[in-house]
């Protein structure tokens, strides 16, 4: 078969993402950190962007932005959240064909992609200004941010990965837990035998050690995990002053042992680092600043605020702008600050969308979660990117974006956007569906209250469930069931008859 070579017009319609959009994209998935240094960067580049320090002088100076950039929205205030328009989408002049360079390519519309457009893809745009994000990551890692990367692949449920959050949070550089775990489980609306067992398995954590409460704690932890903690070791545990005074007569008699085997325990001891996080970067630690603030209302309502004062506040400086453009100036130099021009104009349109979508983003999980910000952890209700992304009517990836490195400051204390989205258990009958974290501490009440005579296994609590319109499987109780540490029927009939 001979082949040949012919030359054929196609026409067909693709999106391409622009470099402005790319950024504006990159602008909404970035932290406070991270958005900081991005500003600073582009103040250096564009000679017309100007940073400002009051709203006063924002207000007076933007033009075609809204200068708000503190809002307040209650629950009860729906109205602003069914609305597309400030949804970061791509308007018309944003798209074009590919190998145009220009926006001829646009349908008759002269309308961009919509709410539903997959932005997952926008990196395959081929441009040479392509976020690198890896990039912008420093390569020290902090303890926090090691801890906080074992919590999440822990296998806890959401409500116990909040309340970790929270006392990894709560953990000084060295390593140690500072807050009383009453302060906690308060702040938390969480049960104190919940927070002791979520606080046992982030003391499993690596390093060994770490989320100790003292030191005799942190270093039993590291001796536990050596095999080597025996009631000997324990009593020296107990008596480091002994050790500090190097009182061996003393030693001796209350860890029972003779002089050479106190010179070994002590000899263990050197060998145990008081300070577990020592080992890592600190130099790269950043106080976490919150995006929103949350707080209640006298009505029992929550607010919902973006917090102003960690917005970065830019614009572009027109008497300048006219000034300069009103002198004799050659081709490049004009194009030169044609593009500054153009660049700082879109990046102030770009924060001001970012703040819009964040406060957005925001009010509609406080509406979703209100039980847990009213009654505590227990009442987290099941919620996916979908659902909200739904509701606010933007797009899925878009949510997702947002939710990542970005922090609320609610009354029951710090929390990141995602941590608030947890899986569902499906109701019998097509009812609404239930949290994963609702139904394990309704297993954990029905254990709780059954007696030596009547132990309850597995089947029957998916009966009991059932009965509550709750459709789970055996398997399903047995997952929750070792989740909180409880012992299987057997176990708990064999130890209810040895009380």
């Amino acid at each position: 078969m001979a082949m040949k070579q012919s030359l054929d017009m196609r026409q067909g319609q693709s999106l391409v993402m622009t470099p402005q959009l790319q950024q504006a994209i990159k602008l909404l998935q970035l932290s406070n950190q991270e958005l900081s240094e991005f500003i600073e960067a582009e103040l250096e580049r564009n000679p017309l962007l100007v940073k400002i320090e009051d709203e006063s002088a924002a207000s007076t100076s933007t033009e075609g932005t809204d200068p708000k950039t503190r809002e307040q929205l209650t629950l009860d205030d729906s109205s602003g959240l069914g609305e597309a328009r400030d949804q970061l989408d791509a308007p018309g002049e944003d798209v074009f064909e590919p190998g145009t360079g220009s926006d001829a390519g646009l349908s008759a519309e002269g309308r961009g992609p919509s709410a539903t457009t997959d932005w997952s893809s926008a990196s395959s745009g081929g441009s040479s200004e392509e976020y690198d994000y890896a990039a912008n990551v420093s390569g020290d890692i902090t303890l926090h941010e090691h801890l906080h990367a074992q919590l999440n692949f822990a296998g806890l449920a959401p409500a116990d990965r909040l309340i970790g959050a929270r006392l990894i949070d709560e953990m000084d550089e060295t390593g140690y837990l500072r807050a009383p775990l009453e302060d906690v489980a308060k702040a938390l609306g969480a049960d104190i035998a919940n927070v002791e067992a979520v606080l046992t398995v982030c003391q499993g954590f690596d390093p060994t050690g770490v989320m100790a409460r003292s030191v005799p704690e942190c270093l039993a932890l590291q001796l536990k995990e050596r095999g080597r903690l025996d009631p000997a070791m324990q009593a020296m545990l107990d008596n480091l002053h002994l050790v500090a005074k190097h009182d061996m007569k003393a030693l001796m008699d209350v860890c029972g042992v003779d002089r050479a085997d106190i010179q070994d325990m002590l000899l263990e001891l050197r060998q145990l680092s008081p300070k577990p996080g020592a080992g890592f970067s600190s130099d790269t630690t950043v106080a976490v600043a919150p995006d929103v603030y949350v707080r209640e209302l006298p009505n029992g309502m929550f607010a919902v605020e973006l917090n102003s004062d960690n917005l970065p506040r830019v614009l572009m400086d027109k008497a300048y702008y006219a000034e300069v453009t009103a002198l004799p100036m050659r081709d490049k130099e004009k194009e030169f600050i044609s593009e500054c021009a153009a660049s700082a104009s879109w990046l102030v349109k770009s924060l001001d969308q970012r703040a819009r979508t964040i406060l957005k983003v925001a009010s509609e999980i406080v509406r979703q979660q209100d039980g847990f910000f009213a009654h505590g952890v227990a009442h987290l209700r099941p919620l996916n990117l979908k659902q909200v992304a739904d509701a606010i009517e933007m797009h899925e990836s878009t949510v997702s974006r947002v939710t990542t490195n970005k922090y609320m400051n609610t009354p029951r204390g710090l929390f990141e956007f995602k941590y608030f989205f947890s899986a569902s258990i499906p109701a019998t009958g097509g009812g609404e569906a239930h949290s994963a974290e609702a139904v394990r501490h309704r297993i954990k009440r029905l254990i709780d209250e059954e007696t030596p005579e009547d132990v309850l296994s597995d089947d029957q609590i998916v009966e009991i469930l059932t009965g509550f319109g709750i459709e789970i499987a055996r398997r399903t109780v047995a997952k929750y069931r070792e989740s909180l540490h409880i012992p299987s029927s057997v176990q708990r009939r064999r130890m209810g008859k040895a009380g």
